[in-house]
């Protein structure tokens, strides 16, 4: 319904009456809308009704237009052509000509492998295109992509509405990241009882000393320092004694920055998480949103690969 000057307008009432224009009859119309004669006959006098003035004449065996009827075909008719012409065939996306801009909810594990990437594509193939990055983990995302914070988001996700639709990208495990010239380590990986011996620095989104190996093994580590985030990892680890657990991914990033700092399997079995693509149901057949998930996809497949590579 549409409300022009306190009159309630539908506008089927409107595609009525252009089709009983076109057909002359309301018989054909009636046809043609695959409605009744009756229905078509009532929504004429209610759009009557709602113009206050005749809009049609009996003329012969069928009707003609009054003047104010064939005045409102004239003002109508580019209109609904127009929403038709929409409904039927939505414009094209084209990436290289593309000027939207995205909100990209990433967990801080999330950007240094993800960001680069995705910007080199978007430079390459959506050169207008613009990305605004918000933090997001798992406690946070369900919210953000709800109230429409981001249009699509990349973290560990848990139980999340139906109205969220999720890929899983990856299901990265952890490992053990240290400086060898501080932290010796005399077999090929680190034992239990060195692990459990040496001092850790962890991430903890709850800003308290319990990571998520205190909350898998029962167990507490000797925690010299909880960080809010990945960012400053690298450089807590290298030219110190502390060791730090991360998600596999984010250590072979850290280990490209700071080429001192070694890595090693876990000696104890921690569950794989799986890192996800998220975004809200309503935006799936957006074609410029599934032209940026697309490349995220990629980009993470390539990034797992590389990590897997030995």
């Amino acid at each position: 319904m549409n409300q022009i000057d306190g009159i309630n307008l539908d506008l089927n009432l409107l595609r009525v009456f252009a089709v009983v224009a076109d057909s002359q009859t309301v018989t054909a119309a009636a046809t043609k809308l695959y409605l009744t004669q009756s229905a078509v006959s009532a929504a004429l006098r209610r759009l009557t009704d709602a113009i206050g003035a005749p809009l049609f004449v009996r003329q012969g065996r069928g009707i003609t237009l009054t003047a104010r009827g064939r005045a409102l075909l004239e003002q109508t008719r580019p209109h609904l052509d127009a929403l038709l012409a929409a409904a039927l065939h939505p414009a094209g996306f084209d990436p290289a000509t593309s000027t939207r801009t995205f909100r990209l909810g990433l967990s801080d594990a999330t950007e240094g492998w993800l960001l680069p990437s995705l910007l080199k594509v978007c430079r390459r193939e959506a050169p207008h295109m613009q990305l605004i990055v918000l933090g997001v983990q798992f406690r946070t995302v369900s919210e953000a992509l709800s109230a429409g914070r981001v249009d699509a988001a990349v973290t560990v996700a848990d139980d999340l509405p139906s109205t969220v639709m999720r890929e899983t990208l990856f299901s990265g495990g952890f490992v053990c990241l240290f400086d060898p010239r501080h932290v010796h380590v005399k077999t090929k990986h680190i034992t239990l009882e060195q692990y459990f011996a040496e001092e850790h620095v962890i991430v903890s989104y709850n800003g308290d000393l319990r990571g998520v190996v205190e909350d898998v093994l029962r167990q507490s580590r000797k925690v010299r320092c909880s960080l809010p985030n990945f960012a400053t990892l690298g450089l807590l680890v290298q030219g110190g004694p502390l060791v730090a657990t991360v998600p596999a991914i984010v250590a072979h990033q850290i280990v490209a920055t700071h080429p001192h700092l070694r890595t090693s399997r876990l000696p104890f079995k921690l569950h794989k998480t799986p890192l996800e693509l998220l975004w809200p149901s309503a935006s799936n057949d957006d074609p410029a949103a599934r032209f940026l998930r697309g490349h995220i996809a990629k980009i993470a497949r390539a990034a797992e690969r590389r990590v897997a590579s030995p």
